[in-house]
């Protein structure tokens, strides 16, 4: 008999649900967009209405559609939600207030009441946990951030003081568990909702990144894993919690006790590769039609055909300002008129990997790590063009990973060890995981790109005084 797994991913653009088989293998999946966030005022960005849940339920609906198998051989639910998100919660475990996103100005700081119901905070796993089970608990691994968890043990601090400076009481938090372990059961409400059996077991993965990190079978030190995402960062394995790390801070791991370090980032990195698609239009749109192939593909395939370097663009990704420079624009720099729609379209794309080989440069400087191989998840794996630039950049060969929704794989992962299918996850990840195609490195774009990268990474020193002083006049 082929056991099934549920592999719930809830990210930052969409909620995706698949069914995999003991082997890895996609057998059905649904996904549903999420709704467009809220920002009534500055530095506040929310999800809108219940948009996760009900994302979630009709993503799974789907799923369950078109799962062609026997529901009862399906053995358990990974959930896997977006990380840094903050949800309020009244007492019935019904929201307070709108769930707030990753890129709301809030979660950077200590909790402030704004609604005289609130009883609980928690993370976007926690309010879904407590929406498929009925139960207050969470995952401990995902409580990165402005939460007061021990990062040595994965469970609340004993200080109480420590709990009250972040605005909270202890009465507050969800109860505590590991990834793999058993969160609840999936409810009768829960079941009508997102057409998942009642009953089946539903179980703790981490944060949105590292049950990726999971999925794509992350276990070296030696091997850097690019997650391209909305926000878009470089990851690596660590056994211990490092709190002082200057180029890279310590996430919480999708295995028990275990972390990964990660470098800075790119926040709207694949946002803004979207934006660009669809700021094409009918220019891009068209001639795919014409061709038989999807927009996507089209514009790749143009951009293969741009020289290495864009002929001299440079473009900085700060499309989303950080929260301590909210002055910083993103920044498209260079043009002579060599230069059409798919040069900038590349050098996005170089941007991405120019920004990623700087931060994780760092990183492994930092660690005295060298990475000998680049893993590159998240939709814009797919592209040839983009895989073959992050080999040019990183100068080791660039794999992709088999499967695409590397983070709902990791959830299935985690729940095939939690039902007692595999002993470890060891064991799950070789069973589950398959290496994708391999891109080697060219070594004239790599000497290239070793000398623009040193460009590119002083750009921000020359453009932060002019958008200091623009920011007076447009925000």
């Amino acid at each position: 008999m082929t056991r099934y797994f549920i592999g719930i991913d809830n990210g930052s653009q969409s909620s995706k649900v698949s069914v995999f088989d003991e082997h890895g293998h996609v057998v059905s999946e649904g996904r549903c967009a999420l709704r467009p966030y809220d920002t009534p005022r500055p530095g506040v960005v929310e999800h809108p209405d219940d948009d996760l849940w009900t994302s979630i339920g009709t993503a799974a609906r789907a799923a369950m559609a078109a799962f062609s198998g026997d529901p009862a051989d399906i053995a358990g639910v990974g959930l896997c939600t977006i990380r840094f998100c903050r949800a309020v919660l009244k007492a019935d475990g019904t929201l307070a207030q709108p769930v707030m996103s990753w890129m709301d100005a809030r979660v950077s700081r200590p909790y402030e009441r704004e609604t005289p119901d609130a009883a609980y905070v928690t993370t976007s796993s926690g309010y879904i946990t407590h929406r498929m089970t009925g139960r207050f608990r969470d995952t401990a691994a995902n409580y990165a951030g402005m939460w007061p968890l021990d990062s040595d043990t994965f469970d609340w601090t004993a200080d109480d003081a420590g709990i009250a400076g972040l605005g909270l009481d202890r009465s507050m938090l969800f109860t505590l568990v590991q990834p793999g372990d058993i969160l609840g059961t999936v409810t009768a409400a829960a079941a009508a909702h997102t057409g998942i059996p009642a009953g089946l077991p539903v179980v703790a993965t981490a944060n949105d990144k590292a049950v990726e990190a999971l999925g794509c079978g992350l276990r070296s030190t030696d091997t850097l894993l690019v997650s391209l995402g909305t926000y878009v960062a470089g990851m690596t394995v660590g056994s211990r919690s490092v709190k002082d790390g200057a180029d890279f801070w310590t996430n919480y791991a999708a295995t028990p006790h275990a972390y990964l370090y990660e470098s800075n980032g790119v926040r709207r990195g694949m946002w803004t590769v979207s934006w660009y698609r669809d700021l094409l239009g009918e220019e891009a749109a068209g001639p795919a039609r014409e061709a038989g192939i999807s927009a996507e593909e089209y514009i790749n395939r143009q951009a293969a055909l741009v020289p290495p370097g864009s002929d001299g663009l440079i473009t900085v990704l700060d499309w989303l300002a950080p929260t301590e420079a909210p002055f910083r624009k993103g920044s498209i720099l260079g043009f002579d008129g060599r230069q059409g729609r798919f040069h900038i379209y590349r050098s996005i794309l170089e941007a991405l990997a120019l920004t990623i080989g700087d931060t994780a440069g760092r990183m492994a400087a930092e660690l005295g790590a060298e990475f000998e191989e680049v893993v590159v998840s998240g939709g814009g794996s797919a592209s040839d063009v983009m895989m073959q630039i992050f080999a040019d950049v990183f100068g080791v060969p660039a794999r992709r990973c088999a499967v695409v929704g590397a983070a709902g794989l990791g959830a299935a992962i985690t729940a095939a060890v939690a039902t007692g299918t595999y002993p470890d996850f060891d064991t799950a990840t070789d069973a589950m995981v398959r290496p994708g195609e391999v891109f080697t490195p060219a070594s004239a774009p790599h000497a290239l790109y070793a000398k623009l990268q040193k460009i590119h990474a002083e750009a921000r020193r020359h453009t932060d005084g002019i958008y200091e002083k623009s920011y007076e006049l447009f925000g």
